[in-house]
């Protein structure tokens, strides 16, 4: 099996080829900046350039899709469904011309939207930002492609938010906040937020490529238990040893206050760590079903805890 990795050189693709290269895997990267880690795997080259990407696909059997636009202050926003989607379609097109049956892609939870109660693979999708309609567009793209193309061996990830050592994300914020004491809750603090550690989230995708052999599947990826920002703060604090004030700012207030970011980025045109797009998802209830993924023969092979453990250390504890 020769694995091709299209946005390898990224977080998740970087513990992925990692993960394949210790298995003895047949692996290489498409990407349109390098590897820091793996240059010498990489073909440097963008998803929408779909010449570029059939020749560079020529001579794989496998193809694992993590390209994405994903951050929440993408501009213009045009670019989510220029990656995502059309992406998706030319990735299509280049295997087709290649003759590749395998496919993995990374979606997204966020394809069901903001407070939904637990949805499990069969829930509507009902996004609420770019990123996650582009995300479910993307899919729609695929459902449509396989009513044609049924010999095709198709596997739909959608974690939820994904951290670990070196990413700058959404949970490397708060965690960043909070190792330096400036952190304040928003909200009750009630609200459960699901997460995957990055070492879980790339071995299922390794399972996946060595188990499911026919058909098309769609999974979400959370490691449980899943914690409240009320049991997440205090692992965190106690772990860095950090005192965090018990005050709790209201809603309201908060989201008043990412609004005021929002202005002072569009007037400084600089991308700023706090907006009222994730004052909304922090304050969110993020919890999703993740036993269709569970009952798969999978086993993690870290708990939760251990993977804001070895986060923790390895971004704020080790020098």
């Amino acid at each position: 099996m020769k694995i091709a990795v299209i946005g390898g050189s990224g977080f998740v693709g970087t513990r992925l080829t990692e993960l394949l290269l210790s298995e003895k895997k047949d692996v290489y990267i498409y990407d349109k900046q390098t590897s820091q880690t793996y240059p010498e795997l990489v073909t440097i080259g963008n998803v929408l350039d779909l010449s570029s990407l059939t020749s560079a696909l020529k001579g794989a059997d496998t193809v694992v899709l993590l390209a994405a636009e994903h951050r929440d202050d993408v501009t213009p926003t045009s670019l989510y469904y220029d990656v995502n989607v059309d992406g998706m379609r030319n990735t299509l097109a280049a295997m087709e011309a290649n003759g590749i049956k395998r496919l993995v892609f990374t979606s997204s939870v966020a394809v069901y939207g903001l407070n939904k109660v637990n949805p499990n693979e069969q829930h509507p999708a009902d996004p609420f930002n770019h990123y996650g309609k582009s995300k479910w567009q993307a899919e729609q793209v695929l459902q449509e492609w396989y009513k044609t193309h049924s010999d095709m061996n198709i596997s739909i990830l959608r974690p939820t938010v994904i951290f670990g050592e070196r990413n700058r994300g959404n949970v490397y914020n708060l965690l960043n906040q909070i190792a330096s004491g400036k952190f304040m809750m928003i909200g009750k603090g009630d609200n459960v937020k699901s997460m995957a550690y990055v070492g879980n989230v790339v071995a299922f995708i390794n399972f996946l490529l060595d188990t499911q052999k026919t058909g098309y599947e769609v999974y979400n990826y959370i490691d449980k238990p899943d914690l409240s920002m009320n049991e997440l703060v205090p692992i965190v604090s106690q772990t860095l040893n950090k005192h965090i004030s018990p005050l709790h700012i209201p809603y309201l207030i908060g989201m008043c206050g990412g609004y005021c970011f929002d202005i002072l980025a569009w007037i400084t045109r600089k991308k700023l760590t706090i907006s009222s797009v994730r004052v909304k998802k922090f304050c969110a209830v993020t919890q999703f079903d993740s036993s269709k993924a569970m009952a798969s023969g999978y086993k993690p092979p870290f708990t939760l805890k251990e993977g804001l453990a070895r986060t923790l250390k390895y971004e704020f504890l080790n020098q």
